[in-house]
């Protein structure tokens, strides 16, 4: 049993007086790293408002079993100091705190704190909620943060082991729980239902996005999806590109949706996918599912069903130039998922005025009150635990 200390607040939500259990770790964060983290979750909304009923609770047909028991053996393994700090509620304000940043300080246990057989069942954890893509992602950024920390004569933000995991919720296959892994270019948040499955917010990245020298070199990241945007940008035509560049020129950073933006407005710009021909719209799906097969294959085969149920409804922007050397911002837009891939300047171990390929962000979030599996937490909650709320009351 995970064991955190508690006391009960009381909040109105959707027009119910709740009786709401927060851990004490969850108020003294209320004023750690960004005030947005003092705003009530919205989340992502396109053109100012979100749109109710696109989430439901409902069988996937898609066992998460093996990511339930991978969490278990985790937390077995965790001493009790570790798991009294990596364990919270599932419904704790630590899903906001991800930074790519190492301030505010991390919370949950650290990988460089883990003896060997716990680092393997960490990662034991991430492969049974990845794909083998995602999961070597993960890993090579790792590494590469490694090799930010070798460019950088080992300064103490940087580093291969740098990375911590929390657990919200008790890891069940009838109750709502979930797990995150939070690093500087690295953070994955992975909400679970039953067999439904939510990951993310998810922040990638990398600098450098290849390492030439080091203990890590020849590893390299972010390269498919940097090119396969740019397939697709080149397949449109005049009118399709004059509608999805809102600017052919890129002086900075671009990304909307990166820490403490869990209630950001996308405004309704760029192209339209119902705009694309078959071939074009094929194009873009296989940029899609370069983020999305990220995931575990079954669940992101339930997530690409998902979003090609709303691809008429998608749009397509994007920032930059469209030749091999150029440096651009993409995204992709849709009821149901946001992508933005970034070319940013450089950080460390030098900076830059101007953004460069070796510096990359990409973000996924899903829009509508859903980041965090937050919209079907609401469901879960009003469908089994208001009666046992209001009496508490």
């Amino acid at each position: 049993m995970i064991v955190v200390r508690q006391f009960a607040v009381l909040a109105v939500v959707g027009g119910i007086l709740w009786l709401s259990v927060v851990s004490l770790a969850q108020q003294r964060g209320r004023g750690r790293g960004n005030e947005s983290l003092g705003q009530p979750f919205r989340g992502v909304s396109i053109g100012g408002e979100i749109e109710p009923g696109v989430f439901e609770i409902e069988s996937t047909g898609v066992s998460t079993a093996p990511v339930v028991d991978a969490a278990k053996d985790f937390l077995a393994s965790l001493s009790a100091p570790q798991r009294e700090k990596t364990t919270f509620p599932v419904d704790d304000l630590e899903w906001r705190k991800w930074d790519n940043r190492h301030s505010p300080p991390r919370q949950g246990v650290g990988f460089d704190e883990m003896s060997e057989q716990q680092r393997d069942l960490a990662f034991g954890l991430m492969k049974a909620s990845l794909s083998a893509r995602g999961l070597k992602l993960s890993k090579d950024i790792m590494k590469l943060n490694g090799t930010l920390a070798e460019l950088a004569n080992n300064f103490d933000e940087y580093g291969e082991w740098l990375y911590w995991i929390t657990i919200m919720g008790e890891p069940s296959e009838t109750e709502p729980w979930g797990w995150q892994v939070d690093g500087h270019h690295l953070v994955i948040n992975y909400f679970v239902l039953g067999d439904q499955v939510v990951m993310s917010p998810v922040f990638i990245g990398s600098e450098p996005i290849r390492a030439t020298s080091g203990k890590f070199a020849g590893t390299e990241v972010m390269q498919a999806a940097q090119d396969k945007g740019l397939d697709f940008v080149l397949s449109l035509d005049s009118d399709q590109k004059a509608k999805a560049v809102v600017s052919s020129t890129k002086p900075g950073n671009n990304n909307l949706g990166e820490a403490y933006k869990d209630n950001i407005d996308l405004p309704e710009e760029g192209l339209l996918v119902s705009e694309l021909s078959p071939e074009q719209k094929e194009l873009l799906l296989v940029v899609i599912e370069e983020f999305i097969g990220n995931m575990r294959p079954e669940h992101a085969t339930v997530k690409m069903r998902e979003v090609k149920e709303y691809l008429d409804q998608t749009r397509f922007v994007w920032v930059g130039g469209t030749s091999d050397e150029d440096v651009y911002y993409y995204r992709i837009q849709s009821p149901v998922v946001m992508i933005e891939f970034d070319h940013q300047r450089r950080v460390a171990p030098f900076r830059t005025s101007e953004p460069t390929r070796d510096h990359i962000h990409a973000v996924i979030r899903t829009p509508n009150g859903n980041d965090y599996g937050k919209d079907l937490l609401r469901q879960h909650l009003e469908q089994h635990h208001s009666t046992e709320s209001q009496k508490s009351n």
